[in-house]
C-alpha cells in the first residue's frame, strides 16, 4: 500500500486502534468495512499473542454475567455474531453444551438464582437436572453431585484463528496492520488531532482506539490519566493428552463465586481436555509461568471433579493474563476529542468481540465519524482455514507429506500458513495456525524439521 505522508511526515488516519488482541482486531475488522483510513498497531509479532492466546476457549452465551450490564449485552451479541461469523469463515466452534455442577445443598439453591439470571440476560434453553440426569450426561463425574444448570449453548472455540480471521479479514479490506509496533506516546494536539508515537514513526489520526487490554492504563497515562489501573490475573491452565478428551463431552463449571466463574474443565476443538484456570492476582504483566503448586492445585481440583483424570498424560501447561479493572466493562467513545476505550475485558471478551466493536463504531458514528460504506464487496481472507474445511481437522493426507504426525500437520499446511493474509513471524505463530509441534510430544520430534523447514522459507522471502 502507498502511504499519503503530510507535510510534518506523519501519516494520516482516520482511525488508529492500539491493540492487536481479539476486541481491536474485531474493531479493525467493523471499520474496514467503511471509506476509511485505519491502521492497527501491536508490539508483538503477531495478532492475537497477548492475552487472547492463552484462556479458557470458551464461547459464552452470556447466561451468567452481570444482570443488567453492558458486558450482559454485549456477550449475548457477540455470541450470536461470532458463532456466525465463525461458520462462514472456517473459525473451529463446536456447540459441546455446558453444566453447572451442585455439590452441596447451598449449591442447589444457587441453581435456581442461576437459572433466573439467565432469564433475566435473555437466555431462555437452560434447565435444572436431577443428579440422575446430570450422571447420564457425564458419567465420569465424580460422586455425590447433586443436580446441574444445563446450558445447551455454550460452545468451545479456537482463540487462535478468532483473532488471526478477524485481523486477516480487516486487512483483505484495507487496514493497515502493524505489528511490532510499540507505541511510546499519545499526544492529543487538538479535538480529532493526535499524534501516536511509535518506536519507528509517528502517526497522525483523528481518532485513537485504546484496545490495548493489560497495557490500556500505559496508554491512559501517557494522556496524564493515572487514575485508570489494570490488575494482571494470571490464570494457570492444563491441557491433558486426547486421550482424556471423552471425559468431558461438554464443558463442566462449578457454581461461581464472587471472586471467579471458578475451575472448569472442558474439551477443547482439537480433541484435549483442558482443566483450569487459577486465580492470581500479580503484579508483572509479562508473569505467564506457569507454578508447580498451582498446577498441582488444579489436578487436585479436577480429581474431585472427575477421578482419575491426573492419571492421563498432560500434553502442556500455560498460563494466561487477564486485564482486571476496578469495575465492569467500560466501553465508549469521547465525541469531543476522538478518545476511544474498550476496559474491564475479562474472560468473556473474546466472546464479545465483535459486538464491542458494533458498539463502538455505533458510538463513533453518533460522534461524527463518517461510515459510508466501501464501495467494493468486502474480500475474503486468504489461507483461513488452517485446519480444513468449516474448521475441521483433516486427517486425509493421501499424497501430502506429513511434518507433525501428532497433530496430522502436512506440508501443505505450513505452506498455506505462510502464504495467508497474515503469515506468521516465528514458530510460535506458526504453531497458533498448524498446530505443528503442538501435540503429544510437543515438537520433540518434528521440532528440527519444521524449524529447518520455516527458517529456509523465511530468509527465502526475504532475498
Amino acid at each position: 500500500m502507498v502511504e499519503a505522508v503530510s507535510a510534518n511526515g506523519t501519516t494520516p488516519y482516520d482511525v488508529v486502534i492500539v491493540g492487536a488482541g481479539v476486541v481491536g482486531c474485531a474493531i479493525a475488522r467493523a471499520l474496514s468495512r467503511f471509506e476509511l483510513r485505519v491502521a492497527l498497531l501491536d508490539g508483538n509479532d503477531d495478532v492475537g499473542a497477548g492475552t487472547s492466546k492463552a484462556n479458557s476457549a470458551i464461547l459464552h452465551t452470556g447466561f451468567d454475567a452481570p444482570v443488567d450490564t453492558l458486558e450482559a449485552d454485549l456477550v449475548s451479541r457477540g455470541h450470536r455474531l461470532l458463532a456466525s461469523y465463525g461458520s462462514e469463515v472456517g473459525i473451529p466452534i463446536d456447540r459441546v453444551g455446558a453444566l453447572v455442577v451442585a455439590w452441596s445443598p447451598s449449591d442447589v439453591d444457587e441453581l435456581s438464582a442461576i437459572a433466573g439470571r439467565a432469564r433475566q440476560n435473555g437466555y431462555q434453553r437452560g434447565t435444572i437436572l436431577s443428579a440422575e440426569e446430570t450422571y447420564q450426561r457425564l458419567p465420569a463425574l465424580a460422586r455425590g453431585a447433586l443436580g446441574a444448570f444445563s446450558v445447551p449453548d455454550e460452545s468451545i472455540i479456537c482463540p487462535f484463528t478468532t483473532s488471526i480471521a478477524l485481523a486477516a479479514d480487516a486487512v483483505e479490506n484495507g487496514v493497515e496492520l502493524n505489528l511490532g509496533s510499540r507505541v511510546t506516546n499519545l499526544t492529543l494536539k487538538s479535538a480529532f488531532e493526535w499524534a501516536v508515537e511509535c518506536e519507528n514513526r509517528t502517526l497522525s489520526t483523528r481518532w485513537v482506539v485504546n484496545a490495548a487490554g493489560l497495557h490500556s492504563d500505559e496508554v491512559e497515562a501517557m494522556l496524564g490519566n493515572t487514575e485508570h489501573k489494570v490488575t494482571p490475573r494470571r490464570g494457570e491452565f492444563v491441557l491433558f493428552d486426547k486421550t482424556a478428551g471423552s471425559l468431558a463431552p461438554s464443558i463442566v463449571l462449578p457454581v461461581p463465586t464472587a471472586r471467579s466463574k471458578g475451575v472448569l474443565l472442558a474439551p477443547t476443538v482439537f480433541g484435549n481436555l483442558l482443566l483450569g484456570p487459577t486465580a492470581e492476582d500479580v503484579h508483572d504483566k509479562g508473569d505467564t509461568r506457569t507454578t508447580d503448586f498451582g498446577i498441582a492445585q488444579l489436578i487436585a481440583r479436577g480429581e474431585r471433579v472427575m477421578p482419575g483424570i491426573g492419571q492421563h498424560e498432560i500434553t502442556s501447561t500455560y498460563a494466561g493474563l487477564r486485564a482486571v479493572g476496578p469495575v465492569g466493562y467500560e466501553v465508549d467513545a469521547d465525541g469531543d476529542t476522538g478518545y476511544v476505550w474498550a476496559y474491564g475485558i475479562r474472560s468473556t471478551g473474546l466472546t464479545a468481540s465483535m459486538a464491542i466493536a458494533e458498539h463502538l463504531v455505533d458510538r463513533m458514528a453518533g460522534a461524527g465519524l463518517a461510515t459510508s460504506r466501501r464501495l467494493t464487496p468486502a474480500q475474503r481472507p486468504r489461507g483461513l482455514n488452517f485446519l480444513g474445511e468449516n474448521g475441521v481437522r483433516r486427517f486425509d493426507t493421501v499424497g501430502g507429506r506429513v511434518m507433525c504426525f501428532c497433530e496430522n500437520t502436512t506440508l501443505e499446511d505450513l505452506e498455506s500458513a505462510l502464504t495467508s493474509t497474515i503469515p506468521p513471524r516465528s514458530l510460535d505463530g506458526l504453531w497458533r495456525r498448524t498446530r505443528a509441534m503442538g501435540g503429544r510430544c510437543q515438537g520433540f520430534n518434528c521440532r528440527p524439521e519444521v524449524t529447518a523447514w520455516f527458517e529456509h522459507m523465511v530468509e527465502g522471502m526475504q532475498h
